[in-house]
């Protein structure tokens, strides 16, 4: 039976987000799932200043705003004094940028998930630092140029891959692990609802695509966001309890589809072209095999 997307709105307009901003709408799902009984957890992120500046608001529930390494540590101190207050019914999320996740929020991260609070950690990956001027960061993706990566004469890209969080999140043996993205909300909020469902850390890696550091036209983030699921670029995939399903198959388009479309692919030859490919390949199998151990 398909989900009916919650009509309840907890994100007011009139936030000051870059037009096509994945990471608004990121928000915006999340709290759909969510609902009323939630607070919410920001490190330094461009989610830091999207809501605007006091008395203005963008949220219509609580927002706590932390230093950028302490997201885990936040929700941790949160989620105990709800505790204490006896409001176990609500959610307390963590939503934190690529920088504040893969980078320099890892530890802390970490910490939280092994304590095995009843928390949610949302990352929303655009992936590179984009409010600081578009720096790589762990999660930035094998080709792509950023300000600190710039192209050049050297071909100076970025030559590492992605660093995939959730697959960390995996290996560490959190309850509940997920990816999702804009381009399919109904999938994205049908996962908030089954996470909420899981008693222990839940992890979501949402792609959040960013049209001032992929430098795209602002009105397809959405498309871009679709794109990069059907290439087999950012797979979803819901783990509960070790149990991986892959949640929606890439279809037979070619990578270059989503690599062309972003100018910090731009620069991209054939050999890197095939690297990548031969990366999402990789990593599908890899996918594939977890899922089929899961189902014997």
């Amino acid at each position: 039976m398909p989900l009916s997307i919650p009509k309840e709105e907890f994100m007011e307009p009139g936030h000051t987000a870059c037009h096509g901003c994945g990471a608004t709408l990121s928000m915006r799902y999340v709290l759909k799932g969510m609902g009323p009984n939630t607070v919410v957890s920001v490190p330094a992120a461009c989610w830091a200043v999207i809501p605007g500046a006091i008395p203005n608001r963008t949220l219509d529930v609580p927002m706590v705003y932390t230093p950028f390494a302490a997201t885990g540590a936040a929700i941790t101190g949160l989620r105990e004094a709800f505790n204490i207050l006896g409001k176990e019914d609500y959610n307390v999320v963590g939503f934190a940028g690529d920088g504040g996740t893969a980078d320099i929020g890892l530890q802390s991260l970490s910490g939280a998930m092994e304590r095995g609070h009843n928390v949610f950690y949302i990352m929303y990956d655009n992936e590179a630092y984009m409010n600081t001027g578009v720096q790589r960061s762990g999660s930035t993706p094998y080709g792509a140029e950023t300000t600190t990566t710039p192209v050049g004469k050297d071909r100076n890209f970025k030559r590492q891959r992605k660093k995939v969080v959730a697959d960390l999140m995996m290996a560490q043996g959190v309850p509940y692990v997920a990816t999702a993205t804009i381009a399919y909300p109904e999938d994205l909020i049908r996962k908030i609802t089954n996470a909420k469902n899981v008693k222990g850390p839940k992890f979501i890696q949402i792609l959040s695509p960013c049209p001032v550091g992929w430098y795209y036209p602002s009105e397809k983030s959405v498309e871009i966001s679709r794109l990069a699921v059907q290439s087999g670029v950012f797979p979803l995939f819901e783990c509960i309890h070790g149990q991986l399903k892959v949640t929606r198959q890439s279809k037979p388009i070619r990578l270059s589809e989503y690599l062309s479309a972003q100018g910090r692919f731009s620069h991209m030859e054939e050999e890197d072209v095939r690297n990548v490919q031969e990366y999402i390949d990789e990593r599908m199998n890899f996918l594939l095999e977890l899922e089929q151990k899961s189902g014997k």
